[in-house]
């Protein structure tokens, strides 16, 4: 098998489905983790927020955003959102998975889902909402090169883990830390069946496990 077939093979083995329809219900959410082979290696794409928004403005985010009343599921939200931020039609989107959620700072149960995209693609950034967009190496997020954390806020997965990445292309840096490094983190580690360089509070072997434990915890306070 080829690079993309292969990585296909093992992230679907982590698709949640319905296997989580028992939460209680909490305000929903999506993102789409866009990857790509790029020179026979796997690439994820992400965006840098416009300083113009009101939340996380000037942060490094995947593409997504909150459910719409018209999504039928937590991928029409995803995908909704890539082409509003980005322009990539959702035909263009090969949907692999959707992986456990998180519930961020802001009390929404976030899903990633994680779909492969062309290398061709050339992204028509929404200015109101995007201020640029860029391509990382998927085994970035498994070196201790440039990454370091710190100890989390009270309610978060242990440590809170952050990378400075430099843009071969543009130049440009950026820092990317929170939930978006942690899924980052979490396809990584899941794509290349590689334990990452330094310490993540999941078993590399077994990730799934732990995020839903999490969330379990988290949601049984509710």
């Amino acid at each position: 098998m080829d690079v993309k077939e292969d990585t296909i093979a093992i992230l679907e083995q982590f698709d949640i489905g319905n296997k989580l329809s028992s939460l209680p219900v909490l305000p929903k959410a999506s993102v789409l983790i866009p990857l790509m082979v790029k020179n026979g290696e796997l690439h994820t794409m992400m965006t840098l927020r416009s300083k113009e928004l009101r939340t996380s403005a000037g942060e490094v985010c995947y593409p997504g955003g909150k459910r719409d009343p018209s999504d039928r599921d937590d991928v029409d939200t995803a995908l909704r959102e890539a082409e509003e931020e980005i322009g990539l039609p959702s035909e263009d989107v090969q949907v692999v998975c959707r992986l456990v959620p998180i519930i961020n700072k802001s009390g929404l149960l976030v899903t990633p889902v994680v779909g492969f995209i062309d290398e061709s693609f050339r992204p028509c950034p929404n200015p109101a909402e995007v201020s640029a967009v860029f391509t990382v190496p998927l085994d970035f997020f498994t070196s201790d090169k440039d990454h370091y954390a710190t100890h989390g806020v009270a309610g978060t997965m242990g440590m809170l883990h952050a990378f400075h990445f430099v843009d071969p292309d543009s130049g440009s840096q950026y820092h990317i830390w929170g939930l978006t490094a942690m899924f980052a983190i979490l396809v990584a580690a899941l794509a290349l069946k590689k334990k990452p360089d330094f310490h993540v509070a999941f078993d590399p072997e077994d990730p799934i496990s732990f995020f839903q434990q999490v969330l379990h915890r988290r949601t049984s306070k509710l």
